[in-house]
């Protein structure tokens, strides 16, 4: 909600169709009429705060009280969903700053933005609630009528604000989405039966929150090489500090952590714009060393595994950066401390590395995801300032920035196949991949799989974006992402998307592309070279949960090639 906040009142103010929204406030203030304006004070005041907090609470203690066995889910789904959306709508407007519509206001202003609507998506919050209710309770003529009269007060509320010139068409859209989104994340998680949700686990081979399972590689298939029994040994830590994402309460914490977990020996050391790693391999020289703590975003992780990669000693991430991609690909939990001190309760595993080469570019490593043209631009591009004050969704807005960016001409080699000519707007190479959100942009790509996944994006037009990105969302629903029904190599989304699997991955551009490096940009260039390194890094990650119907591992390195 705040990067679509965002990109309306920055990027795409004075775009069409925004640009023809004031001609839609100024109709409706036009054609006032006394019963209208009568009847839009009505909607406005039943969608008023107070009106949504009393009637929350009666809804609430007669769901409880009235049958014969208390609706306690239902009641919970119904009070969660309002105070969610209340709570997103303030986030919201902290940091979104759009004025109210320039037509004259039947209602006093309040002093929040104008978008997303406040009314529309408290409306929609619990209305919207109540019909779920009385679609899984009623049946016959009483559902249907009850169903379609409340899904109908949302919508008349959006209209009484346009009416009253309170917002604009796209604040009331917001303020749908926002309610609608509400609605379904809270009536998915009290609403859908236990069982259900243990079906869809299991069905994708995994438990929700269960870290990565014990790593192996083509060599090792068929041995159980990816744990350490014998866990971390004593010794010396070295922590590598991000100064501003690892801010001084954040290092007593981890400080704590350390030494609860007995690594009272620790060596702190900060990054720096010419030094991402903190000098940590003059650090780590001492073989006393046995554990470095990562503590900032993917680019200082990237630095330290770079350093790291091929010995003994293990890493542990601290996430506080802009992405935090690979914790999020590894389910490590949000919390940066809570993380470090999940990871050292748990065991060491090995995960593998990407090593890209090319052009103007010296050998590096990348843990996440590394590629060229439509992400790069829109890494390099993005606001610092922005970045600050929403995080990851300051990629969003620098990405709408680059769409109408030509589309880039390449060759591609998959191990030592043939030669395939293609046209893309981004090429992605992915050691994980999901994305920001939980969206699976490469949702075979696995750490431990010996191999590295790539996608190429290549919609045309409006129609083929929103094609790319319902496939792309679609594999993000509970029970999609199955281990047994893989992302077909080869191109799918009516050619939208292309996937490919290899160990070696060799790219030629027509011309010099951006490109960039586990979250940061890097030159640009006209090659691209991108190989697995099996098992190169050692990592501490939770203990896992046990897993129902676990998938083998080596699965992940076993896809067939794309022709």
């Amino acid at each position: 909600m705040t990067g679509l906040g965002l990109l309306i009142t920055v990027p795409l103010a004075g775009r069409w169709p925004l640009s023809a929204e004031d001609g839609v406030n100024r109709a409706f203030a036009a054609h006032r009429g006394e019963g209208a304006t009568e009847l839009s004070e009505w909607l406005s005041l039943l969608a008023s705060t107070q009106s949504v907090i009393g009637l929350s609470l009666l809804c609430v203690a007669a769901l409880l009280l009235l049958p014969r066995v208390a609706w306690r889910r239902e009641a919970a789904f119904l009070a969660l969903s309002v105070a969610a959306q209340s709570a997103v709508f303030l986030l919201v407007t902290l940091v979104v700053e759009r004025s109210r519509p320039d037509v004259p206001h039947l209602d006093p202003a309040p002093p929040t933005s104008s978008f997303p609507s406040g009314h529309v998506g408290a409306a929609t919050a619990l209305f919207g609630a109540l019909a779920t209710i009385a679609a899984t309770r009623l049946h016959g003529v009483r559902r249907v009528l009850a169903v379609g009269a409340l899904a109908l007060i949302p919508v008349a509320v959006a209209l009484s604000r346009l009416y009253r010139g309170m917002h604009h068409p796209s604040d009331v859209l917001g303020g749908l989405l926002n309610g609608a989104c509400t609605l379904f994340v809270v009536g998915y998680a009290l609403l859908l039966p236990t069982r259900s949700r243990r079906d869809h686990a299991s069905r994708s081979g995994t438990t929700r929150d269960a870290a990565l399972p014990a790593t192996r590689t083509p060599a090792d298939a068929d041995t159980d090489a990816g744990d350490d029994p014998e866990g971390l040994r004593a010794g010396r830590v070295v922590v590598v500090r991000h100064p501003h994402s690892c801010d001084d309460e954040l290092a007593e914490r981890v400080r704590s952590v350390l030494s609860h977990r007995g690594h009272p020996d620790q060596v702190w050391t900060e990054t720096s714009a010419d030094d991402p790693s903190g000098g940590l391999a003059a650090r780590i020289g001492d073989t006393g060393t046995t554990l470095v703590v990562a503590c900032g975003g993917d680019g200082t992780v990237r630095a330290c595994a770079e350093v790291l990669a091929g010995t003994d000693i293990a890493l542990a991430v601290v996430p506080c950066g802009t992405g935090n991609l690979l914790a999020r690909n590894l389910r490590l939990p949000a919390d940066p401390a809570t993380a470090l001190d999940a990871a050292l309760s748990g065991r060491t595993t090995r995960i593998d590395m990407g090593r890209l080469s090319g052009d103007r570019l010296e050998p590096a490593r990348f843990t996440v995801m590394a590629g060229a043209g439509l992400d790069a631009a829109m890494v390099r591009d993005a606001s610092d300032r922005l970045k600050e004050r929403v995080g990851w969704a300051a990629y969003v807005v620098s990405a709408f920035g680059h769409l109408r960016d030509p589309r880039m001409r390449l060759s591609i080699r998959l191990d030592d196949g043939a030669e395939l000519e293609r046209r893309a707007r981004m090429v992605v190479i992915g050691n994980v991949g999901t994305l920001q959100g939980g969206l699976p942009l490469l949702p075979d790509a696995r750490p431990d799989s010996g191999r590295l996944d790539m996608v190429l994006l290549d919609p045309r037009g409006a129609a083929g974006w929103l094609v790319a990105a319902g496939h792309v969302m679609s594999r993000a629903l509970p029970g999609r992402a199955s281990a047994a029904t893989r992302t077909p190599a080869g191109a799918v989304a009516g050619g939208a998307l292309e996937y490919f699997n290899a160990a070696r991955i060799d790219i030629r551009f027509s011309r010099p592309q951006p490109r960039e490096l586990d979250g940061d940009a890097v030159a640009s260039g006209a090659r691209l070279t991108a190989e697995v390194e099996p098992g190169a890094l050692r990592l501490c990650l939770p203990t896992p949960r046990p897993r129902v119907a676990a998938a083998s591992v080596a699965e992940g390195g076993a896809a067939t090639t794309a022709g």
